[in-house]
């Protein structure tokens, strides 16, 4: 690698995209394989498009919500609107990032969808309860 890409670090923009682009296709249950051969690119490509390495073009992006058949907009739900003159909600990101972090594994999106279906509050709260405890005990544990 050269001295100008060994450094570069992707624009927030391309790692927003890309997290949405990953956050779909996961929920959709496609993976980066399949997306890849519908729009005639490697799935090392897809990974880059992801991971924001590499910047989606326009018309690729356009492809890609045809194929995870979503508006081109919701690629960019979340961000600052240019024109509004105002910063995106600082809360509001966060709370889009915990989600699309959340979203991006199996065990998250199978949560997701299985955790609405417990239809007793105390219990939702015992869940969250025991799922709290076990990451501060693998916080703990990495500590030691």
């Amino acid at each position: 690698m050269n001295e100008e890409t060994e450094g570069r670090r992707p624009n927030p923009v391309d790692l927003h995209v890309g997290g949405r682009v990953r956050m779909r296709r996961k929920l959709l249950g496609v993976s980066q394989e399949q997306l890849a051969e519908s729009l005639g690119l490697t799935f090392q490509q897809v990974q880059k498009y992801e991971r924001g390495a590499n910047r989606v073009s326009a018309s690729k992006l356009y492809e890609i919500a045809k194929t995870l058949q979503v508006p081109v907009s919701f690629f960019f739900d979340g961000l600052a609107d240019p024109m509004g003159g105002s910063e995106a909600d600082e809360v509001g990101l966060h709370a889009e990032r915990v989600v699309q972090e959340f979203l991006t594994t199996p065990e998250g999106i199978e949560l997701a969808e299985v955790f609405p279906r417990i239809g007793r509050g105390k219990v939702r709260r015992q869940v969250l309860d025991l799922v709290r405890a076990m990451a501060d005990d693998s916080v703990r544990g990495d500590a030691a």
